[in-house]
C-alpha cells in the first residue's frame, strides 16, 4: 500500500508578540490593533527556508531505522538561491545517497501539497520525501506582517506499514491572483479581501472538497478532521459549513500561536492533526492558491506504532516570547543596521573547498578510527589519537544526531553578532569527539558546562557582495526528552 510513512515539523524558537507590531504602528494604522492577538513565529538571524527544511525532515525521519528516500521535493517560496537547486542543499545535510532525485518546487502557495500529491501518485517503490519551508517577508505595518510566520513541515511517502492512506486526490487549477510577488520583489501584493474571499475561497474551495469526498465514497458527516491552510479568521468554519462538515471538525490552523506559513502550513496542519489523531480517523487537507488542492486520508492503526517525534506541538511547546520587534526587522534585513569594523571582512566563500568538504561542512560526517574507534571532527587521513596514529583507517561518523554537552562556553560582547552576545565554546560528543562551536537559540544564563545539546542546521554567514549564503551546523538546547537520550535513560 502507498501512503504516508511518516510526518515531522519544524517551528522557529522565537515568537514574537503581535501586540508588539501593533504597538509600533499605531500611530499609522489603527485598524492593525484587529490582528493584535496571539503570537507569531519568527526565525532567529541564523535561520532560513533551507535550515527549517532540514530540521522538518529530521524530525520526519527520526526514529526510523530504514527510511527509503529516493526522491527529494522541496516546496517553498521564499528559497534563497534562484539557479542552484535548494533541494540538493538539504539532500546533503540529511546525508541522503548521492543517487537521490531532487527538485525544488516554487511560485506555487500550493507547492507543498502538489508536491504530496505527485507522490502518492507515483511510481511504485520510489520513496519521496515531501518537505516545505517559507520564511516570507511583509511590508511593515501591514496585515501580513502580523497574519505571516515562519515554519516548515515534512511527510515521507511510499510503500510499507503507512499510518495514513489516501481516498482520494483532487487539484483545480485555476488562474486567480488573489497575491502575487514578481520577480525582484521582496514582498507580496494582494487584492481586495472581500474579493479573494468570495470569488476565490467560498466559490472554489468547497466545490473541491464535496468532488473529493464524492470519489473517496465519504459523506461530509464522516470527515473527524478538517485543515485549512487559510490565514483568514473563520475562514475555516465558513468553509465546514458550505461543504457540511461540522465546525467541531475544523482543526487549529495555528493563527495565534504561529501564524501562517505559506506553502509550508498546509503540511505543518498536516503534522499538527496527524499528531492528535487516532487511527482509523478520515483527514481532509485543503490548499488554495491558482486553485485549490484537496487530499482525503484514513489514518491506520500504523499510527500508534510511529516512533515519538517533536512534531508540530513538541516544536510549538519550544517557544521562547519576543517582545523586541526593532529585533524582527534587523532578522528580516528590513531595517538597515550600523554593523561596525568588527562586521567588515569579505566572506566569500571558496566554492571549490565548499565542495570537497560538503560531507563535512554540511552533512556534519566527521571520521571514527577503525584500529582504536576514536571519533573525531573533521575526518582525516591520520587518527587524532596520540597513542594510535593510524594512517587511512578512519571511516564516516555522521555527528548531527549524536548528544552532545557544554565542555566549555564564552559569551562575547567584542565579535559581531546580529544577536549579541556572540556565544560559542567547546562541545563534546557523546561516544567522543570534540569541536568549538557556535551556540544558536539559546540565551547568556541558559549556558551551563555539561548543559545538554543537540545540533541544528543554520546560516553560518552571508555573503552579501555576491548574495552566497555560507550553511553549517551550531548547537543548541536539548529538549528535555532529548536530555533523557543523553543521559541514556528512556
Amino acid at each position: 500500500m502507498r501512503g504516508i510513512l511518516s510526518f515531522g515539523a519544524y517551528v522557529p524558537r522565537l515568537r514574537l508578540r503581535r501586540e508588539a507590531i501593533v504597538r509600533s504602528h499605531s500611530w499609522y494604522d489603527a485598524s492593525l490593533s484587529a490582528h493584535r492577538g496571539g503570537e507569531r513565529a519568527m526565525c532567529n538571524f541564523d535561520e532560513d527556508a533551507i535550515t527549517m527544511a532540514v530540521e522538518a525532515a529530521r524530525d520526519c525521519l527520526s526514529g526510523l531505522d530504514t527510511a527509503p528516500v529516493d526522491d527529494l521535493l522541496l516546496a517553498s517560496t521564499s528559497l534563497p538561491y534562484a539557479s542552484r537547486l535548494n533541494s540538493s542543499i538539504v539532500a546533503q545535510a540529511l546525508n541522503l545517497a548521492e543517487n537521490v532525485g531532487a527538485i525544488d518546487i516554487a511560485s506555487s502557495q500550493r507547492g507543498a501539497t502538489s508536491a504530496l500529491i505527485q507522490a502518492l501518485r507515483g511510481g511504485a517503490a520510489r520513496g519521496a520525501l515531501v518537505v516545505a519551508s517559507d520564511r516570507r517577508k511583509a511590508k511593515a505595518a501591514s496585515a501580513q506582517e502580523l497574519l505571516y510566520g515562519d515554519a516548515a513541515g515534512a511527510v515521507l511517502v511510499g510503500d510499507g506499514p503507512v499510518i495514513a492512506e489516501p481516498l482520494a486526490l483532487e487539484s483545480r487549477t485555476i488562474d486567480m491572483a488573489d497575491h502575487y510577488r514578481g520577480a525582484g520583489a521582496v514582498t507580496d501584493t494582494y487584492w481586495e479581501e472581500r474579493w479573494i474571499r468570495e470569488e476565490g475561497h467560498t466559490a472554489q474551495i468547497p466545490q473541491a472538497i464535496a468532488a473529493a469526498l464524492r470519489q473517496a465514497e465519504i459523506p461530509p458527516g464522516q470527515v473527524d478532521a478538517l485543515c485549512v491552510a487559510l490565514p483568514q479568521k473563520s475562514a475555516a468554519q465558513r468553509i465546514a459549513k458550505l461543504a457540511g462538515i461540522a465546525p467541531d471538525r475544523v482543526r487549529d490552523t495555528l493563527a495565534a500561536t504561529v501564524g501562517n506559513a505559506g506553502c509550508a502550513h498546509p503540511l505543518l496542519m498536516l503534522a499538527h492533526a496527524l499528531g492528535a489523531a487516532a487511527p482509523g480517523q478520515v483527514l481532509v487537507l485543503v490548499a488554495f492558491g491558482q486553485g485549490v488542492d484537496v487530499l482525503v486520508l484514513r489514518t491506520t492503526p500504523a499510527l500508534a506504532a510511529l516512533p515519538r517525534r517533536a512534531g508540530a506541538e513538541g516544536w510549538m511547546a519550544r517557544g521562547k516570547a519576543e517582545d523586541n520587534y526593532m529585533k524582527f526587522l534587523v532578522f528580516n534585513d528590513m531595517l538597515a543596521l550600523e554593523r561596525g569594523m568588527r562586521a567588515d571582512n569579505d566572506k566569500l566563500t571558496p566554492l571549490s573547498v565548499e565542495y570537497r568538504n560538503r560531507k563535512a561542512v554540511h552533512g556534519f560526517v566527521g571520521g571514527r578510527c577503525g584500529a582504536c574507534g576514536t571519533a573525531q571532527w573533521p575526518r582525516a587521513d591520520v587518527c587524532v589519537n596520540p597513542a594510535c596514529g593510524a594512517v587511512g583507517a578512519q571511516e564516516d561518523l555522521p555527528f548531527a544526531d549524536t548528544p552532545a554537552r557544554v565542555m566549555s562556553y564564552t559569551a562575547d560582547r567584542l565579535a559581531y553578532s546580529p544577536s549579541p552576545p556572540a556565544c560559542y565554546g567547546m562541545v563534546q560528543f557523546e561516544g567522543g569527539g570534540r569541536l568549538m562551536m557556535d551556540f544558536t537559540d539559546v540565551d547568556e544564563d541558559e549556558l551551563a558546562v555539561g548543559l545538554a545539546l543537540r545540533m541544528s542546521f543554520r546560516i553560518k554567514a552571508y555573503d552579501a557582495a555576491r548574495g552566497y549564503t555560507r550553511y553549517f551546523w551550531k548547537a543548541t538546547a536539548a529538549h528535555p526528552m532529548e536530555n533523557k537520550h543523553a543521559d541514556g535513560n528512556s
